[in-house]
């Protein structure tokens, strides 16, 4: 099912591993076609992404919502789960020992 359209293949594939660390599988189509604008319809080259399942269609919008907007303001530290360290709400990965962020984590 596709889920939407990403302004560039750079942002198209953060979504991909966003939603990958949050265990909903999905795939970004058209990565490479940019290079095919002009001879191809704009609305045609641009980055996809599809999930695998469509039942995960509400969970990967909210969390797509949630990393285009960042950081609550006035936003908590939070803890890595794999190692303890405290890390700003700015931070989507410990720096410590590379442990990605659980963006469902509170």
């Amino acid at each position: 099912m596709r889920l939407m359209f990403a302004p560039n293949a750079v942002i198209g594939q953060h979504w991909v591993n966003l939603l990958s660390v949050a265990g909903i599988p999905c795939e970004l189509h058209n990565r490479y076609l940019t290079g095919a604008l002009g001879e191809i319809p704009a609305e045609q080259c641009a980055p996809e992404l599809w999930l695998v399942d469509e039942r995960d269609e509400a969970m990967a919008r909210k969390l797509i919502a949630a990393a285009l907007n960042g950081p609550p303001p006035g936003g908590k530290p939070w803890r890595c789960s794999q190692c303890g360290e405290t890390l700003e709400p700015q931070f989507t990965v410990c720096w410590q020992c590379g442990t990605a962020r659980n963006p469902l984590d509170e």
